[in-house]
């Protein structure tokens, strides 16, 4: 993505947006990970916190708007609608502040639950 001012030009990777996500996400209560589904055994993984953009995808939109995927792993007893809601809310927020964005949508997909 990029954006042009009288100053120059800035450029945002997809990386970013990534990066942002994950943590964000992750940090939210009652998440236990980023998740991704193996095409050779259609198990879905918790991803490690070096991989965790595998478990985000960021769409962008012609009028510099991007919309944002997430696969997730929650805890065991949580509410789903209020930790999804959670996520939804801090992701939109903090992308747009830390990058400028404005995001479009998020979509949170819970993928399993991680009993202990």
């Amino acid at each position: 993505m990029r954006f042009q001012n009288d100053k120059g030009e800035i450029q945002i990777s997809s990386e970013v947006f990534t990066t942002i996500t994950g943590a964000v996400a992750t940090s939210c209560f009652g998440v236990k990970g980023m998740a991704a589904r193996s095409k050779k055994d259609g198990l879905v993984h918790l991803l490690r916190n070096e991989s965790m953009a595998k478990g985000v995808r960021v769409l962008f939109h012609e009028d510099d708007a991007i919309s944002i995927e997430l696969h997730i792993v929650v805890d065991n007893g949580v509410n789903l609608t209020a930790v999804t809601n959670s996520i939804i809310s801090e992701v939109r927020y903090n992308v747009n502040q830390l990058t400028g964005v404005e995001v479009r949508a998020v979509d949170v997909y819970v993928d399993s639950m991680q009993i202990d």
